[in-house]
Protein backbone atom coordinates (compact mmCIF):
# COMPACT_ATOMS: atom_id res chain seq x y z
CA UNK A 1 0.00 0.00 0.00
CA UNK A 2 0.86 3.85 -0.70
CA UNK A 3 -0.21 5.75 2.19
CA UNK A 4 2.07 7.09 4.67
CA UNK A 5 2.28 5.00 7.72
CA UNK A 6 1.97 7.04 10.98
CA UNK A 7 2.91 6.59 14.21
CA UNK A 8 0.10 6.64 15.98
CA UNK A 9 -0.95 3.41 17.63
CA UNK A 10 -2.93 0.72 15.21
CA UNK A 11 -5.67 0.40 17.76
CA UNK A 12 -5.71 4.03 18.36
CA UNK A 13 -6.28 4.32 15.14
CA UNK A 14 -8.98 1.96 14.43
CA UNK A 15 -11.48 3.48 16.66
CA UNK A 16 -10.69 6.99 15.78
CA UNK A 17 -11.82 5.69 12.03
CA UNK A 18 -14.52 3.69 13.89
CA UNK A 19 -15.77 7.14 15.68
CA UNK A 20 -15.22 9.34 12.52
CA UNK A 21 -17.67 6.50 10.43
CA UNK A 22 -19.93 6.85 13.06
CA UNK A 23 -20.04 10.32 13.12
CA UNK A 24 -20.45 10.53 9.57
CA UNK A 25 -17.04 12.47 9.21
CA UNK A 26 -16.56 11.24 5.74
CA UNK A 27 -12.69 14.01 5.05
CA UNK A 28 -12.03 12.42 8.78
CA UNK A 29 -12.47 9.00 7.30
CA UNK A 30 -10.80 9.59 4.23
CA UNK A 31 -7.76 10.54 6.47
CA UNK A 32 -7.43 8.37 9.13
CA UNK A 33 -8.74 4.91 6.86
CA UNK A 34 -5.68 4.74 4.76
CA UNK A 35 -3.35 5.06 7.91
CA UNK A 36 -4.87 2.54 9.50
CA UNK A 37 -5.18 0.09 6.73
CA UNK A 38 -1.45 0.35 5.98
CA UNK A 39 -0.62 -0.22 9.46
CA UNK A 40 -2.82 -3.81 9.55
CA UNK A 41 -1.92 -4.53 6.41
CA UNK A 42 2.03 -4.24 7.60
CA UNK A 43 1.31 -6.07 10.50
CA UNK A 44 -0.37 -8.89 8.39
CA UNK A 45 -3.82 -8.02 9.01
CA UNK A 46 -5.01 -8.00 5.47
CA UNK A 47 -8.43 -8.47 6.32
CA UNK A 48 -8.70 -5.70 8.93
CA UNK A 49 -6.85 -3.60 6.42
CA UNK A 50 -9.62 -4.59 3.74
CA UNK A 51 -12.17 -3.37 6.22
CA UNK A 52 -10.43 0.06 6.92
CA UNK A 53 -10.69 1.08 3.02
CA UNK A 54 -13.92 -0.13 2.30
CA UNK A 55 -15.38 2.14 5.27
CA UNK A 56 -12.75 5.11 3.17
CA UNK A 57 -14.78 4.12 0.39
CA UNK A 58 -18.19 4.72 2.16
CA UNK A 59 -17.42 8.57 1.54
CA UNK A 60 -15.22 8.27 -2.16
CA UNK A 61 -17.82 10.87 -3.42
CA UNK A 62 -16.06 13.39 -1.46
CA UNK A 63 -12.11 11.99 -2.10
CA UNK A 64 -10.56 13.95 -4.88
CA UNK A 65 -10.08 11.67 -8.32
CA UNK A 66 -6.40 10.76 -7.37
CA UNK A 67 -7.18 9.86 -3.45
CA UNK A 68 -10.30 8.14 -5.47
CA UNK A 69 -8.08 5.95 -7.42
CA UNK A 70 -5.80 5.19 -4.61
CA UNK A 71 -8.80 3.84 -1.67
CA UNK A 72 -9.75 1.51 -4.94
CA UNK A 73 -6.85 0.29 -5.72
CA UNK A 74 -5.44 -0.68 -2.28
CA UNK A 75 -8.91 -2.21 -1.83
CA UNK A 76 -8.85 -4.04 -4.01
CA UNK A 77 -5.49 -5.45 -3.70
CA UNK A 78 -6.16 -6.14 0.19
CA UNK A 79 -9.29 -7.78 -0.51
CA UNK A 80 -8.17 -10.14 -3.19
CA UNK A 81 -5.42 -11.32 -0.18
CA UNK A 82 -8.24 -12.00 1.89
CA UNK A 83 -10.78 -13.88 -0.15
CA UNK A 84 -13.86 -11.44 0.48
CA UNK A 85 -14.51 -11.15 -2.95
CA UNK A 86 -13.49 -11.05 -6.61
CA UNK A 87 -15.80 -9.75 -9.03
CA UNK A 88 -15.90 -6.40 -7.24
CA UNK A 89 -12.16 -6.63 -6.85
CA UNK A 90 -11.63 -7.32 -10.42
CA UNK A 91 -14.36 -4.26 -11.50
CA UNK A 92 -12.24 -2.07 -8.55
CA UNK A 93 -9.48 -1.95 -10.88
CA UNK A 94 -10.65 -1.76 -14.07
CA UNK A 95 -12.12 1.26 -12.19
CA UNK A 96 -8.56 2.21 -10.89
CA UNK A 97 -7.37 2.11 -14.18
CA UNK A 98 -10.32 4.13 -16.13
CA UNK A 99 -9.10 6.70 -13.95
CA UNK A 100 -5.71 6.70 -13.46
CA UNK A 101 -5.94 6.82 -17.60
CA UNK A 102 -7.92 9.72 -17.27
CA UNK A 103 -5.39 11.67 -14.98
CA UNK A 104 -2.41 10.96 -17.40
CA UNK A 105 -0.99 8.75 -14.63
CA UNK A 106 0.08 5.50 -17.27
CA UNK A 107 2.80 4.75 -14.40
CA UNK A 108 -0.40 3.25 -11.95
CA UNK A 109 -1.80 1.52 -15.07
CA UNK A 110 0.89 -1.37 -15.46
CA UNK A 111 0.78 -2.66 -11.30
CA UNK A 112 -2.95 -2.60 -11.85
CA UNK A 113 -3.33 -4.62 -14.66
CA UNK A 114 -0.71 -7.24 -13.32
CA UNK A 115 -2.91 -7.82 -10.12
CA UNK A 116 -5.80 -8.22 -13.02
CA UNK A 117 -3.59 -10.63 -14.40
CA UNK A 118 -3.26 -12.93 -11.25
CA UNK A 119 -6.61 -12.54 -10.80
CA UNK A 120 -7.82 -13.63 -13.92
CA UNK A 121 -5.29 -16.69 -13.72
CA UNK A 122 -6.67 -17.82 -10.34
CA UNK A 123 -10.47 -17.92 -11.81
CA UNK A 124 -8.59 -20.20 -14.62
CA UNK A 125 -9.07 -17.43 -17.05
CA UNK A 126 -5.77 -18.33 -18.84
CA UNK A 127 -6.24 -15.55 -22.14
CA UNK A 128 -7.88 -13.02 -19.96
CA UNK A 129 -4.97 -13.31 -18.13
CA UNK A 130 -1.92 -13.30 -20.06
CA UNK A 131 -3.76 -10.19 -22.35
CA UNK A 132 -3.27 -8.31 -18.64
CA UNK A 133 -0.03 -9.34 -18.53
CA UNK A 134 0.96 -8.08 -22.29
CA UNK A 135 -0.89 -5.06 -21.56
CA UNK A 136 0.79 -4.02 -19.17
CA UNK A 137 4.23 -5.12 -20.73
CA UNK A 138 3.10 -2.85 -23.41
CA UNK A 139 2.10 0.42 -21.58
CA UNK A 140 4.53 0.25 -19.61
CA UNK A 141 7.16 0.25 -22.58
CA UNK A 142 5.77 3.72 -23.25
CA UNK A 143 7.39 5.29 -20.49
CA UNK A 144 11.00 5.63 -19.22
CA UNK A 145 11.99 2.20 -17.51
CA UNK A 146 11.08 2.30 -13.83
CA UNK A 147 9.47 -0.51 -11.29
CA UNK A 148 6.54 -0.80 -13.20
CA UNK A 149 7.88 -1.97 -16.38
CA UNK A 150 9.96 -4.38 -13.94
CA UNK A 151 6.86 -5.67 -12.52
CA UNK A 152 5.32 -6.11 -15.95
CA UNK A 153 8.01 -8.36 -17.38
CA UNK A 154 7.95 -10.70 -13.77
CA UNK A 155 4.36 -10.91 -14.57
CA UNK A 156 4.44 -11.72 -18.08
CA UNK A 157 8.01 -14.85 -16.46
CA UNK A 158 5.42 -15.95 -13.81
CA UNK A 159 2.92 -16.92 -16.87
CA UNK A 160 5.35 -18.61 -18.84
CA UNK A 161 6.13 -20.64 -16.01
CA UNK A 162 3.05 -21.89 -15.33
CA UNK A 163 2.55 -22.88 -18.49
CA UNK A 164 6.06 -24.89 -18.15
CA UNK A 165 7.79 -22.82 -21.14
CA UNK A 166 10.98 -22.42 -18.97
CA UNK A 167 13.18 -20.86 -20.99
CA UNK A 168 10.92 -17.77 -21.76
CA UNK A 169 10.21 -17.79 -18.45
CA UNK A 170 14.00 -17.82 -17.52
CA UNK A 171 14.41 -15.01 -20.29
CA UNK A 172 11.76 -12.59 -18.85
CA UNK A 173 12.37 -13.09 -15.11
CA UNK A 174 15.85 -12.31 -15.82
CA UNK A 175 15.02 -9.41 -18.15
CA UNK A 176 12.86 -8.45 -15.07
CA UNK A 177 16.03 -8.75 -12.02
CA UNK A 178 18.15 -6.39 -14.16
CA UNK A 179 15.84 -3.72 -14.02
CA UNK A 180 14.75 -4.49 -10.68
CA UNK A 181 18.59 -4.45 -9.65
CA UNK A 182 19.53 -1.34 -11.29
CA UNK A 183 16.72 0.24 -10.08
CA UNK A 184 17.59 -0.98 -6.40
CA UNK A 185 13.80 -2.45 -6.45
CA UNK A 186 13.68 -5.20 -3.97
CA UNK A 187 9.93 -6.54 -4.36
CA UNK A 188 10.08 -7.16 -7.84
CA UNK A 189 13.64 -8.72 -7.30
CA UNK A 190 12.00 -11.09 -5.21
CA UNK A 191 8.82 -11.91 -7.53
CA UNK A 192 11.08 -12.90 -10.12
CA UNK A 193 13.65 -14.80 -8.48
CA UNK A 194 10.65 -17.06 -7.21
CA UNK A 195 9.85 -17.13 -11.25
CA UNK A 196 13.23 -17.85 -12.56
CA UNK A 197 13.64 -20.43 -9.95
CA UNK A 198 10.99 -22.55 -10.28
CA UNK A 199 11.27 -23.09 -13.42
CA UNK A 200 14.96 -24.16 -13.25
CA UNK A 201 13.41 -26.65 -10.62
CA UNK A 202 11.01 -28.30 -12.83
CA UNK A 203 12.78 -27.57 -15.71
CA UNK A 204 15.60 -30.21 -13.92
CA UNK A 205 18.66 -27.50 -14.23
CA UNK A 206 20.93 -26.02 -11.64
CA UNK A 207 20.66 -23.00 -9.16
CA UNK A 208 17.09 -22.97 -8.66
CA UNK A 209 16.60 -24.18 -5.00
CA UNK A 210 19.01 -21.40 -4.12
CA UNK A 211 16.81 -18.95 -5.93
CA UNK A 212 13.84 -19.64 -3.90
CA UNK A 213 15.65 -19.70 -0.75
CA UNK A 214 16.39 -16.38 -1.69
CA UNK A 215 13.52 -15.21 -2.74
CA UNK A 216 11.86 -16.67 0.75
CA UNK A 217 14.39 -15.02 2.83
CA UNK A 218 13.99 -11.66 1.09
CA UNK A 219 10.69 -11.82 1.52
CA UNK A 220 10.07 -12.57 5.26
CA UNK A 221 12.81 -10.25 6.06
CA UNK A 222 11.03 -6.78 4.10
CA UNK A 223 7.69 -8.23 5.12
CA UNK A 224 6.19 -8.77 1.59
CA UNK A 225 3.41 -11.65 3.09
CA UNK A 226 2.03 -12.40 -0.19
CA UNK A 227 5.53 -12.93 -1.92
CA UNK A 228 6.51 -15.00 1.00
CA UNK A 229 3.38 -17.36 0.85
CA UNK A 230 4.27 -17.29 -3.09
CA UNK A 231 7.69 -18.42 -2.48
CA UNK A 232 6.35 -21.47 0.08
CA UNK A 233 3.70 -22.15 -2.55
CA UNK A 234 6.57 -22.73 -5.32
CA UNK A 235 9.08 -24.12 -3.13
CA UNK A 236 6.92 -26.95 -1.37
CA UNK A 237 5.27 -28.00 -4.52
CA UNK A 238 8.94 -28.20 -6.17
CA UNK A 239 9.72 -30.47 -2.94
CA UNK A 240 6.50 -32.92 -3.90
CA UNK A 241 7.09 -33.39 -7.12
CA UNK A 242 10.69 -34.39 -6.92
CA UNK A 243 9.37 -36.65 -3.56
CA UNK A 244 11.70 -34.40 -1.11
CA UNK A 245 9.30 -34.98 1.23
CA UNK A 246 11.30 -33.98 4.23
CA UNK A 247 11.24 -30.59 2.62
CA UNK A 248 7.85 -30.57 1.52
CA UNK A 249 6.66 -31.27 4.97
CA UNK A 250 8.51 -28.17 6.77
CA UNK A 251 7.98 -25.93 3.18
CA UNK A 252 3.72 -26.41 4.14
CA UNK A 253 3.83 -26.61 7.67
CA UNK A 254 5.56 -23.38 7.77
CA UNK A 255 3.45 -22.27 4.57
CA UNK A 256 0.12 -22.82 5.87
CA UNK A 257 0.86 -21.39 9.61
CA UNK A 258 2.22 -18.31 7.55
CA UNK A 259 -0.59 -17.53 5.49
CA UNK A 260 -3.20 -17.90 8.37
CA UNK A 261 -1.66 -15.43 10.56
CA UNK A 262 -1.33 -13.23 7.92
CA UNK A 263 -4.79 -13.41 6.52
CA UNK A 264 -3.77 -14.60 3.00
CA UNK A 265 -6.47 -17.21 2.91
CA UNK A 266 -6.47 -17.88 -0.90
CA UNK A 267 -2.94 -18.60 -0.69
CA UNK A 268 -3.45 -21.03 2.83
CA UNK A 269 -6.39 -22.99 1.02
CA UNK A 270 -4.15 -23.66 -1.89
CA UNK A 271 -1.18 -24.68 0.20
CA UNK A 272 -3.51 -27.46 1.86
CA UNK A 273 -4.62 -28.91 -1.62
CA UNK A 274 -0.61 -29.48 -1.62
CA UNK A 275 -0.59 -30.60 1.48
CA UNK A 276 -3.23 -33.32 0.87
CA UNK A 277 -1.06 -34.42 -2.78
CA UNK A 278 1.59 -35.01 -0.34
CA UNK A 279 -0.46 -37.20 2.25
CA UNK A 280 -1.72 -38.68 -0.72
CA UNK A 281 1.98 -39.30 -1.76
CA UNK A 282 2.78 -40.64 1.30
CA UNK A 283 -0.35 -43.28 1.45
CA UNK A 284 -1.65 -41.86 3.47
CA UNK A 285 -5.04 -41.89 1.37
CA UNK A 286 -7.71 -40.81 4.35
CA UNK A 287 -6.18 -38.33 5.94
CA UNK A 288 -5.76 -36.56 2.25
CA UNK A 289 -9.17 -37.18 1.55
CA UNK A 290 -10.23 -35.19 4.77
CA UNK A 291 -7.48 -32.33 4.13
CA UNK A 292 -8.98 -32.45 0.09
CA UNK A 293 -12.47 -32.38 0.87
CA UNK A 294 -11.81 -29.81 3.34
CA UNK A 295 -10.90 -27.26 1.11
CA UNK A 296 -13.45 -28.48 -1.78
CA UNK A 297 -16.26 -27.51 1.23
CA UNK A 298 -14.97 -23.85 1.37
CA UNK A 299 -17.09 -21.18 -1.16
CA UNK A 300 -15.73 -18.32 -2.93
CA UNK A 301 -12.41 -20.29 -3.42
CA UNK A 302 -11.37 -19.61 -7.15
CA UNK A 303 -11.04 -22.13 -9.28
CA UNK A 304 -7.12 -22.54 -9.57
CA UNK A 305 -7.05 -22.19 -6.05
CA UNK A 306 -9.49 -25.55 -5.04
CA UNK A 307 -7.47 -27.39 -8.38
CA UNK A 308 -5.29 -29.23 -6.09
CA UNK A 309 -7.79 -30.63 -3.79
CA UNK A 310 -10.44 -31.31 -6.17
CA UNK A 311 -8.05 -33.66 -8.10
CA UNK A 312 -6.30 -35.07 -5.19
CA UNK A 313 -9.96 -36.26 -3.84
CA UNK A 314 -10.59 -37.41 -7.22
CA UNK A 315 -7.14 -39.44 -7.44
CA UNK A 316 -7.61 -40.59 -3.53
CA UNK A 317 -11.35 -41.93 -4.06
CA UNK A 318 -10.75 -43.78 -7.18
CA UNK A 319 -7.50 -45.65 -5.35
CA UNK A 320 -9.90 -46.49 -2.26
CA UNK A 321 -12.44 -47.37 -4.72
CA UNK A 322 -15.29 -45.29 -3.58
CA UNK A 323 -17.90 -43.92 -5.39
CA UNK A 324 -17.93 -40.03 -6.97
CA UNK A 325 -13.89 -40.57 -7.97
CA UNK A 326 -14.29 -40.91 -11.77
CA UNK A 327 -16.99 -37.82 -11.71
CA UNK A 328 -14.12 -35.41 -9.66
CA UNK A 329 -11.47 -36.62 -12.17
CA UNK A 330 -13.47 -35.30 -14.86
CA UNK A 331 -14.53 -32.45 -13.41
CA UNK A 332 -10.66 -31.39 -12.66
CA UNK A 333 -10.00 -32.55 -16.14
CA UNK A 334 -12.41 -29.90 -17.50
CA UNK A 335 -11.31 -27.30 -15.43
CA UNK A 336 -7.48 -28.05 -15.71
CA UNK A 337 -7.81 -28.14 -19.85
CA UNK A 338 -9.69 -24.35 -19.19
CA UNK A 339 -6.29 -23.07 -17.56
CA UNK A 340 -4.03 -24.72 -20.31
CA UNK A 341 -1.38 -25.51 -17.50
CA UNK A 342 0.37 -28.77 -17.64
CA UNK A 343 0.48 -28.98 -13.80
CA UNK A 344 -3.17 -29.00 -14.19
CA UNK A 345 -3.91 -31.58 -17.29
CA UNK A 346 -1.00 -34.11 -16.86
CA UNK A 347 -1.92 -35.56 -13.31
CA UNK A 348 -5.41 -35.79 -14.06
CA UNK A 349 -4.85 -37.53 -17.42
CA UNK A 350 -2.28 -39.74 -15.12
CA UNK A 351 -4.74 -40.41 -12.74
CA UNK A 352 -7.88 -41.26 -15.40
CA UNK A 353 -5.02 -43.87 -17.13
CA UNK A 354 -4.57 -45.64 -13.50
CA UNK A 355 -8.11 -45.76 -12.87
CA UNK A 356 -9.02 -47.08 -16.80
CA UNK A 357 -6.00 -49.92 -16.14
CA UNK A 358 -6.98 -50.92 -12.63
CA UNK A 359 -10.38 -51.69 -14.21
CA UNK A 360 -8.67 -53.18 -17.96
CA UNK A 361 -10.15 -50.99 -19.54
CA UNK A 362 -7.03 -50.48 -22.02
CA UNK A 363 -9.09 -48.63 -24.54
CA UNK A 364 -9.67 -45.22 -21.91
CA UNK A 365 -6.31 -46.08 -20.97
CA UNK A 366 -4.66 -45.15 -24.91
CA UNK A 367 -7.60 -42.38 -25.51
CA UNK A 368 -5.92 -40.91 -21.96
CA UNK A 369 -2.16 -41.53 -23.16
CA UNK A 370 -2.86 -40.60 -26.67
CA UNK A 371 -3.97 -37.16 -25.48
CA UNK A 372 -0.87 -36.59 -22.99
CA UNK A 373 1.61 -37.68 -25.82
CA UNK A 374 0.08 -34.60 -28.31
CA UNK A 375 1.61 -32.39 -25.67
CA UNK A 376 5.17 -31.12 -26.71
CA UNK A 377 6.60 -33.81 -24.16
CA UNK A 378 9.70 -31.42 -23.86
CA UNK A 379 7.38 -29.40 -21.94
CA UNK A 380 7.01 -31.90 -18.87
CA UNK A 381 8.31 -32.12 -15.85
CA UNK A 382 11.33 -34.87 -15.69
CA UNK A 383 8.69 -36.67 -12.96
CA UNK A 384 5.60 -35.99 -15.14
CA UNK A 385 7.20 -37.69 -18.08
CA UNK A 386 8.65 -40.52 -16.23
CA UNK A 387 4.90 -41.58 -14.91
CA UNK A 388 4.06 -41.03 -18.26
CA UNK A 389 6.28 -43.41 -19.90
CA UNK A 390 5.43 -46.61 -17.01
CA UNK A 391 1.76 -46.18 -17.74
CA UNK A 392 2.82 -45.94 -21.80
CA UNK A 393 4.69 -49.52 -21.04
CA UNK A 394 1.87 -50.97 -18.53
CA UNK A 395 -1.07 -50.69 -20.93
CA UNK A 396 0.91 -51.67 -23.86
CA UNK A 397 0.77 -49.12 -25.90
CA UNK A 398 1.79 -50.24 -29.85
CA UNK A 399 3.47 -46.71 -31.00
CA UNK A 400 6.86 -46.09 -29.51
CA UNK A 401 7.00 -43.08 -26.80
CA UNK A 402 9.71 -40.20 -28.04
CA UNK A 403 11.77 -39.80 -25.44
CA UNK A 404 12.69 -35.76 -24.46
CA UNK A 405 16.02 -34.21 -23.50
CA UNK A 406 15.48 -34.95 -19.73
CA UNK A 407 16.65 -37.41 -17.67
CA UNK A 408 13.94 -39.91 -16.44
CA UNK A 409 13.81 -40.28 -12.49
CA UNK A 410 15.56 -43.79 -11.24
CA UNK A 411 12.33 -45.48 -10.15
CA UNK A 412 10.41 -44.79 -13.26
CA UNK A 413 13.92 -45.45 -15.37
CA UNK A 414 14.40 -48.74 -13.66
CA UNK A 415 11.00 -50.09 -14.60
CA UNK A 416 11.14 -48.90 -18.08
CA UNK A 417 14.47 -50.68 -18.33
CA UNK A 418 12.99 -54.47 -16.73
CA UNK A 419 13.59 -54.23 -13.39
CA UNK A 420 10.50 -53.49 -11.76
CA UNK A 421 11.98 -54.87 -8.11
CA UNK A 422 14.53 -52.08 -8.65
CA UNK A 423 11.98 -49.66 -8.80
CA UNK A 424 9.70 -51.14 -5.86
CA UNK A 425 12.64 -50.55 -3.72
CA UNK A 426 13.28 -46.92 -4.72
CA UNK A 427 9.80 -46.30 -4.30
CA UNK A 428 10.15 -47.55 -0.79
CA UNK A 429 13.29 -45.52 -0.20
CA UNK A 430 11.27 -42.41 -1.15
CA UNK A 431 8.55 -42.92 0.90
CA UNK A 432 5.58 -43.91 -1.30
CA UNK A 433 4.38 -47.17 -0.59
CA UNK A 434 1.16 -47.32 -3.19
CA UNK A 435 3.75 -46.82 -6.59
CA UNK A 436 6.07 -49.09 -4.89
CA UNK A 437 3.57 -51.63 -4.98
CA UNK A 438 2.63 -50.43 -8.45
CA UNK A 439 5.95 -51.62 -9.95
CA UNK A 440 5.69 -54.81 -7.68
CA UNK A 441 2.75 -55.83 -9.94
CA UNK A 442 5.03 -55.66 -12.84
CA UNK A 443 7.24 -58.48 -11.82
CA UNK A 444 7.27 -61.66 -13.38
CA UNK A 445 9.42 -65.13 -13.37
CA UNK A 446 9.78 -66.66 -10.32
CA UNK A 447 9.77 -63.46 -8.54
CA UNK A 448 6.34 -63.01 -9.08
CA UNK A 449 4.60 -64.64 -6.60
CA UNK A 450 6.38 -63.25 -3.31
CA UNK A 451 6.46 -59.88 -5.62
CA UNK A 452 2.05 -59.95 -5.55
CA UNK A 453 2.15 -61.29 -2.32
CA UNK A 454 4.00 -57.57 -0.74
CA UNK A 455 1.50 -55.62 -3.66
CA UNK A 456 -1.17 -57.33 -2.03
CA UNK A 457 0.12 -56.58 1.64
CA UNK A 458 0.66 -52.84 0.70
CA UNK A 459 -2.72 -51.97 -0.95
CA UNK A 460 -4.77 -53.47 1.67
CA UNK A 461 -2.92 -51.80 4.10
CA UNK A 462 -3.76 -48.58 2.29
CA UNK A 463 -7.15 -49.66 1.50
CA UNK A 464 -6.46 -49.58 -2.14
CA UNK A 465 -9.45 -52.06 -2.90
CA UNK A 466 -9.29 -52.12 -6.60
CA UNK A 467 -5.36 -52.51 -6.91
CA UNK A 468 -5.55 -55.36 -4.16
CA UNK A 469 -8.05 -56.75 -6.35
CA UNK A 470 -6.47 -56.94 -9.74
CA UNK A 471 -3.00 -57.81 -7.94
CA UNK A 472 -5.05 -61.22 -7.00
CA UNK A 473 -6.82 -61.41 -10.38
CA UNK A 474 -2.92 -60.95 -11.98
CA UNK A 475 -1.98 -64.16 -9.39
CA UNK A 476 -3.98 -66.13 -10.02
CA UNK A 477 -3.27 -65.59 -13.98
CA UNK A 478 0.20 -66.42 -13.06
CA UNK A 479 -0.65 -69.46 -11.56
CA UNK A 480 0.66 -68.16 -8.00
CA UNK A 481 -2.27 -67.09 -6.15
CA UNK A 482 -1.58 -70.13 -3.50
CA UNK A 483 1.93 -67.24 -2.28
CA UNK A 484 -0.68 -64.24 -1.79
CA UNK A 485 -2.22 -63.73 1.52
CA UNK A 486 -5.60 -64.59 2.66
CA UNK A 487 -8.32 -61.98 1.04
CA UNK A 488 -9.69 -60.02 3.90
CA UNK A 489 -13.30 -59.88 4.71
CA UNK A 490 -15.45 -57.69 6.12
CA UNK A 491 -13.92 -53.29 6.29
CA UNK A 492 -10.75 -52.48 6.24
CA UNK A 493 -9.82 -51.31 9.85
CA UNK A 494 -6.34 -48.82 8.42
CA UNK A 495 -6.04 -46.51 11.10
CA UNK A 496 -6.37 -43.01 10.39
CA UNK A 497 -3.51 -41.08 11.42
CA UNK A 498 -3.90 -36.72 12.07
CA UNK A 499 -2.70 -35.10 9.07
CA UNK A 500 -0.34 -32.87 10.90
CA UNK A 501 1.13 -36.24 12.74
CA UNK A 502 -0.81 -35.44 15.86
CA UNK A 503 -0.26 -38.18 18.70
CA UNK A 504 -3.44 -39.94 20.53
CA UNK A 505 -2.38 -37.65 23.88
CA UNK A 506 -1.67 -34.55 21.00
CA UNK A 507 -4.61 -34.48 19.92
CA UNK A 508 -6.44 -34.78 23.24
CA UNK A 509 -4.39 -31.91 24.72
CA UNK A 510 -5.43 -29.99 21.49
CA UNK A 511 -9.23 -30.38 21.85
CA UNK A 512 -8.75 -28.95 25.20
CA UNK A 513 -6.76 -25.84 23.58
CA UNK A 514 -9.80 -25.36 21.71
CA UNK A 515 -11.86 -25.60 24.43
CA UNK A 516 -9.53 -22.66 25.93
CA UNK A 517 -8.80 -24.86 28.73
CA UNK A 518 -4.74 -23.37 30.41
CA UNK A 519 -1.93 -26.01 31.12
CA UNK A 520 -2.82 -26.67 34.79
CA UNK A 521 -6.87 -27.39 33.89
CA UNK A 522 -6.02 -29.83 31.09
CA UNK A 523 -3.26 -31.65 33.70
CA UNK A 524 -6.35 -31.98 35.65
CA UNK A 525 -9.09 -32.82 33.55
CA UNK A 526 -6.33 -35.86 31.96
CA UNK A 527 -4.88 -36.60 35.16
CA UNK A 528 -1.06 -36.05 33.50
CA UNK A 529 1.71 -33.91 35.16
CA UNK A 530 1.49 -30.31 34.36
CA UNK A 531 5.01 -30.63 32.92
CA UNK A 532 3.99 -34.07 30.65
CA UNK A 533 1.12 -31.07 29.33
CA UNK A 534 3.86 -28.43 29.29
CA UNK A 535 5.57 -30.38 27.10
CA UNK A 536 2.41 -31.77 24.88
CA UNK A 537 1.45 -28.08 24.32
CA UNK A 538 4.60 -27.17 23.00
CA UNK A 539 4.74 -30.50 20.93
CA UNK A 540 1.52 -29.25 19.22
CA UNK A 541 2.41 -25.57 18.51
CA UNK A 542 5.81 -27.66 17.36
CA UNK A 543 3.61 -29.28 14.73
CA UNK A 544 1.20 -26.74 13.31
CA UNK A 545 4.08 -24.16 12.91
CA UNK A 546 2.51 -22.09 15.53
CA UNK A 547 4.37 -19.84 18.29
CA UNK A 548 0.89 -19.72 20.19
CA UNK A 549 -2.11 -21.16 21.38
CA UNK A 550 -3.97 -17.96 19.10
CA UNK A 551 -2.23 -19.04 16.17
CA UNK A 552 -3.76 -22.86 16.54
CA UNK A 553 -7.04 -20.99 17.39
CA UNK A 554 -6.77 -19.75 13.45
CA UNK A 555 -5.33 -22.82 11.78
CA UNK A 556 -8.15 -24.41 13.42
CA UNK A 557 -10.93 -22.37 12.65
CA UNK A 558 -9.97 -22.37 8.59
CA UNK A 559 -9.01 -26.29 9.36
CA UNK A 560 -11.83 -27.80 11.44
CA UNK A 561 -10.56 -31.00 10.21
CA UNK A 562 -7.39 -31.43 12.70
CA UNK A 563 -10.05 -31.56 15.58
CA UNK A 564 -10.69 -35.04 14.30
CA UNK A 565 -9.51 -37.66 16.95
CA UNK A 566 -7.16 -40.71 16.36
CA UNK A 567 -9.05 -43.71 15.38
CA UNK A 568 -6.58 -46.18 17.47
Amino acid sequence: MSQHVTTQAPALLARRVHHAAGAGDGERVLELAPQAAAHAARLGAHREAASHLATALRYVAQAAPEQAAQLYEDWAYEAGLALLVYEPVIEAHHRVIAIWRELGRTEKIGPNLCRLSRLHWRRGEGEAAEDCAAQAVCEMEKLPPGPELAMAYSTRSQLRMLHYRFDEAIEWGLRALALADQLGEIETRIHALNNVGTALLFAGRPGGRERLEETLALALAHCFHDHAVRAYTNFAECAVVSKEFGLAERLLAEGIAFATRHDLDTAAHYLLGRQAELRMEQGRFREAETIAQGVMNLERLPMVMHLPGLTVLGRVHMRLGEPGGMALLHNALQEGLATGELQRIVPVRSALTEAAWLHEDYGACQEQLTALAAIDLNCFRAWDFGELAVWWRRCGMAMPLPIPNAQIPLPHAAELYGHPLAAAKEWDRLGLPYDAALALMQVRGVDAGPALARAVTIFESLEARPAAALARTQAQRLGVAGQLPKARRGPYGAARRHPLGLTRHEQQVLALIAAGMSNKEAAQLLSRSPRTIEHQVSAVLSKFSAASRMEVLLRLRGEPWLLATDST
